[in-house]
């Protein structure tokens, strides 16, 4: 029973972490913290880092922490907390950096229709260069309407 309530724990983290995700993308990102994703939104950045790479510093900070916490004195929920927002991660890193801004060349030419409605949704996103005005701030689940324009 103890094994079944750790993994829905995982699972309904990750689930959590797209809303996560979509609010600190609109009000973060595109707020105070516009400072350090701006470059982000600039066609053509020629550099290998951006500044937007520093929030995987910080995202990846709770997940640590939890994964500490987690297992002192023993293995208990909290590591299987972090464990979700970090599944999370791994996923937002092929699904962001490597299907999406090409990053690294690994699902060049995928052709499948949930992918590429996700990589549509998010050129959709990057059309708006500037703070304001922007749109589809969610990573995994989008909008049906990027997947018909992919059919």
């Amino acid at each position: 029973m103890i094994i079944l309530t750790y993994i829905l724990t995982t699972l309904i983290t990750f689930i959590i972490m797209e809303g996560v995700t979509w609010c600190t993308h609109k009000y973060i990102m595109h707020g105070f913290g516009w400072f350090l994703h701006e470059d982000h939104h600039q066609p053509g950045y020629p550099h290998v880092f951006e500044k937007n790479d520093a929030f995987f510093i910080i995202f990846a900070t709770p997940s640590i922490l939890l994964f500490f916490f987690g297992i002192r004195p023993e293995l208990n929920f909290l590591f299987f907390i972090g464990l979700g927002i970090l599944l999370y991660g791994l996923a937002y890193f092929l699904i962001h950096d490597v299907l999406i801004h090409r990053r690294f060349s690994w699902f060049k030419n995928t052709q499948n229709w949930y992918l590429r409605g996700l990589r549509k949704a998010h050129k959709i996103h990057h059309k708006h260069l500037d703070k304001p005005d922007g749109e589809c701030f969610g990573m995994l689940f989008v909008p049906l309407k990027y997947f018909k324009k992919v059919q």
